[in-house]
């Protein structure tokens, strides 16, 4: 190959590298700003439960429009959906869970969700249509329960505070029946579902109800006998994320959008003292 064409050769080959080269940079580019673009989201899809709520998240949506972001709100009736969905990325957050649920979910499920910021408390209470206090409770009382771990261990340690049962030393917060040590008024502790434990109240001398839904079945603060301590209590509800959107700006966009003045007032609304901000 004589000198000129070796050179023409180099020439080409070095004008091809070079447009492949800004082609392969053009394209690292745009997926990077792709990928920031998907990050940096817009629209959202936060799981919530029926009910109450709905108007409170109604109200956090305004709010977040305001930032310019879309809450699109999916709602739910059963306690085990929200999170499976938010782990298949059906959603991408949901808001209606204590710290010690969640907890039990991840161990169960191997779920990837994590705390993104704190909104309400409602401390669980001991509601009864017969009887006016505690102390009117006598031997044998039927007391209701929601069956579910974290719960249920919430609700017996209501019933220990009251001086109803005792729990076995050590016992944790996802203690079941199993870990009562003393009955001293022989309860009779039914394991209900959570959403259930309160429309059968009729038939009980009691239930300790978590306070939705108390509300959903019609129970007042007159028809609570007892309740939970609130100083330091490890069952503040929150917003969820997938762990790998923590840190995303969107987050901090939605924590925001729920925990401000506008929302808590229709959080005191709608929830009349039932429930208080935890953040």
């Amino acid at each position: 190959m004589t000198n000129t064409l070796l050179a023409a050769s180099l020439t080409r080959r070095a004008g091809l590298a070079a447009l492949f080269g800004a082609a392969a940079l053009a394209s690292v580019a745009a997926f990077g700003t792709t990928a920031a673009l998907a990050a940096d989201k817009t629209s959202l899809k936060v799981g919530i439960m029926s009910g109450e709520d709905e108007d409170v998240w109604r109200a956090a949506a305004a709010e977040a429009e305001k930032a310019g972001l879309k809450l699109e709100l999916i709602t739910f009736n059963d306690y085990t959906q929200p999170n499976e969905a938010l782990e298949r990325g059906e959603i991408d957050a949901n808001a209606f869970q204590h710290k010690p649920y969640l907890d039990n979910q991840i161990q169960q499920n191997g779920y990837h969700i994590v705390v993104a910021g704190y909104t309400g408390l409602w401390p669980i209470g001991l509601y009864s249509k017969t009887h006016a206090k505690v102390s009117d409770l006598k031997d044998g009382a039927s007391i209701g329960v929601p069956n579910d771990p974290s719960n249920e261990g919430r609700a017996l340690k209501v019933l220990e505070q009251q001086g109803l049962i005792k729990l076995k030393d050590g016992t944790g917060i996802l203690a079941t029946v199993a870990d009562i040590s003393e009955n001293p008024k022989n309860l009779e502790i039914k394991e209900l579902d959570a959403g259930v434990v309160g429309r059968a109240i009729d038939d009980l001398d009691g239930a300790v109800v978590n306070t939705d839904w108390a509300l959903k079945a019609g129970l007042t603060p007159e028809n609570r006998i007892a309740q939970e301590a609130i100083a330091d209590n490890p069952y503040r509800n929150f917003i969820a994320v997938r762990e790998a959107d923590a840190k995303e700006p969107w987050v901090t966009k939605l924590v925001a959008a729920y925990q401000n003045p506008t929302v808590k007032a229709v959080f005191d609304q709608v929830y009349k003292g039932t429930g208080v901000a935890a953040y």
